[in-house]
C-alpha cells in the first residue's frame, strides 16, 4: 500500500467509510523536515541571513503508532505560517528541545523526541484512522486541523484550555506535524472542512485566522466591539489580513498599516479606508538599536487621529514587537487596549511606561486560541463571513522557498503547500456558495 492509494480512494467519488477503513495504511509517507544535528548550521548568522531552503529537507519518514485519543489524517494541502520560519532557522531556540520535554511527560509522547523534526501546524485532509476513545471522527471524513495539542489532566485548562499545562503548538513543540503526507493528531484539532473551499484554501486560515480571532475578538483578548478603532500592523500579511476582516465584518474601524503600494491595496480590496503605508511616511521608531523616537510616535499618532476624525486607537493587533511597541503603547487611547501575540521583529520589547500606567492601558497576551475559539474561528469561514488569504501555492518538495519567502516578506497573506492534493483547486463540494464567495476567495491570488 502506498500513499497513492490513498490519494485515488480520496479523488473517487465512489468512495465510502467502509473502503477508508479498509484501506491498508503504508509503512511510510514524506515530510518536510529539520534534523537535529543541523542545529547549529547558521551559529554566528544574522536573523535575515538564514535561509530556510537549507535547513528544510523533504524526507521518507515511518508512520507513527496511533494512540488513545489520536487521528491519523491524510494530508492534501498545508501552508507555511511563522513559527514554520522559526522551525527551520532555529530561532528563538531549537524546537527539538520541546520535543525531547514532551518525550520525557510519558511513554506514548516519547514518540516525538526524534532526531527529525515533521513540522507544520495546519492541514486540510481526510482522517485515516482513531485510536481508541475517538467517537466524533470516521475514517474518510473532511477535515482541517486546529494546533492546539493539550493534555487536559490539569483544572487549569478546563475554564480556556490554552491554560493547560502541557499546553503545546501542534508541529512546532510536537512532531508529526502537517507539512507532510499524513500527519498525526489529537482527535480534538479535527473541525469540518468547509464545503465550498479547495483543500488549499481550507488549510490556510486555520493557525492565524484562529490566532486572530482570539487576540482580537475573543474575551480572552480584545474583546472588540461595533465603532472600535483597531490599529492593524502588517495588515495585509498572514495574521493581519484576517484580523482586518474580523474588525471590518465585526462593525469596527481597522486602520491597516502596510508596507507597499500593493499591500494597502489588498487593504482597500477587503473594505478598509483608513490606511498608513510606513514606508512611504518614512516612520523610523528607532533611532538607533538602543533609542527610540518619540518624536516619531508622536508623528503617527498625529497621522492616525487623521484618518479616524480625530480619534486614538482603541485596540492595537501588535505582532511585530520590538521595532513597533513603543509605538503601540504611546497611540494607544486613554484605557485602551495592546494585543500582543508574537515578535517578528524582536522579543525584547521597550516602551514608556508613563504612557501606559497613566493613562489606564492593558497590553494582553494573547497566544493561538482555545478549542471554543477555534471553533468559532472556523464556523465564520465556513458560513462565508471569513475567507481564506491564500495568495500563492507551493509543492510539498518547494516548502523552503515558501518559508525563506515568509522569512523575508516576499508574500501576500498566506501561502499554501500542496502535501498529497496534485494540483489546486480540488476538494470544493459545495458549488453554490463558492460562486457567491469566489472574489473573496481570490482576492489574494489577483493582486
Amino acid at each position: 500500500m502506498t500513499v497513492k492509494d490513498i490519494l485515488d480512494a480520496i479523488q473517487s467519488t465512489d468512495s465510502t467509510q467502509a473502503d477508508f477503513a479498509a484501506l491498508q495504511l503504508p509503512e511510510s509517507y514524506r515530510a518536510m523536515t529539520v534534523h537535529k544535528d543541523e542545529t547549529e548550521m547558521f551559529a554566528g548568522m544574522a536573523t535575515r541571513e538564514k535561509d530556510p531552503r537549507k535547513s528544510l529537507h523533504l524526507d521518507e519518514v515511518p508512520l507513527p503508532e496511533l494512540g488513545p485519543g489520536e487521528a491519523l489524517v491524510a494530508v492534501m494541502a498545508s501552508s507555511v505560517n511563522y513559527n514554520s520560519v522559526w522551525t527551520s532557522i532555529f530561532e528563538p531556540l531549537s524546537t527539538f528541545g520541546f520535543l525531547e520535554r514532551y518525550g520525557r511527560t510519558n511513554e506514548l509522547a516519547k514518540r516525538h523526541d526524534l532526531p527529525y523534526h515533521i513540522i507544520g501546524s495546519d492541514l486540510a485532509g481526510v482522517v485515516l484512522r482513531t485510536g481508541p476513545g475517538v467517537n466524533a471522527w470516521k475514517p474518510g471524513d473532511e477535515v482541517v486541523a486546529h494546533c492546539l495539542s493539550v493534555e487536559l489532566e490539569s483544572s487549569d485548562g478546563h475554564n480556556d484550555t490554552m491554560l493547560d499545562p502541557e499546553q503545546r503548538i501542534w508541529g512546532f513543540e510536537t512532531n508529526f506535524g502537517g507539512l507532510a503526507e499524513i500527519a498525526l493528531v489529537k482527535s480534538n484539532q479535527l473541525m469540518p472542512k468547509p464545503g465550498h473551499l479547495s483543500w488549499e484554501e481550507a488549510a490556510a486560515p486555520g493557525l492565524v485566522n484562529s490566532t486572530a480571532y482570539r487576540q482580537l475578538v475573543s474575551r480572552n483578548g480584545a474583546g472588540m466591539k461595533q465603532g472600535d478603532n483597531v490599529l492593524i500592523w502588517g495588515a495585509s500579511g498572514g495574521l493581519g489580513s484576517y484580523a482586518t476582516q474580523f474588525a471590518l465584518a465585526g462593525g469596527a474601524n481597522p486602520i491597516c498599516v502596510v508596507s507597499s503600494d500593493q499591500k494597502a491595496d489588498i487593504c482597500r480590496s477587503m473594505g478598509a479606508e483608513a490606511i498608513i503605508d510606513r514606508n512611504a511616511e518614512g516612520y523610523k521608531f528607532w533611532k538607533d538599536e538602543q533609542t527610540q523616537d518619540p518624536k516619531e510616535w508622536k508623528r503617527f499618532g498625529k497621522r492616525i487621529r487623521e484618518l479616524t476624525g480625530g480619534e486614538d486607537i482603541d485596540i492595537v493587533f501588535e505582532h511585530p514587537g520590538r521595532e513597533t511597541f513603543g509605538a503601540s503603547v504611546f497611540v494607544t487611547r486613554k484605557g485602551g487596549t495592546i494585543t500582543t501575540c508574537a515578535s517578528t521583529s524582536g522579543y525584547m520589547h521597550e516602551y514608556d511606561n508613563r504612557y501606559l500606567w497613566m493613562s489606564l492601558k492593558r497590553i494582553i497576551g494573547s497566544h493561538f486560541a482555545n478549542y471554543r475559539e477555534a471553533w468559532e474561528a472556523n464556523r465564520l469561514i465556513a458560513k462565508g463571513k471569513i475567507h481564506p488569504t491564500l495568495s500563492k501555492t507551493y509543492s510539498l518538495e518547494e516548502t523552503g522557498q515558501a518559508a525563506y519567502d515568509v522569512h523575508r516578506n516576499l508574500h501576500q497573506g498566506k501561502v499554501g503547500v500542496l502535501c498529497l492534493a496534485p494540483e489546486e483547486g480540488l476538494g470544493v463540494r459545495d458549488e453554490e456558495m463558492r460562486a457567491k464567495h469566489i472574489d473573496a476567495i481570490n482576492r489574494f491570488r489577483n493582486i
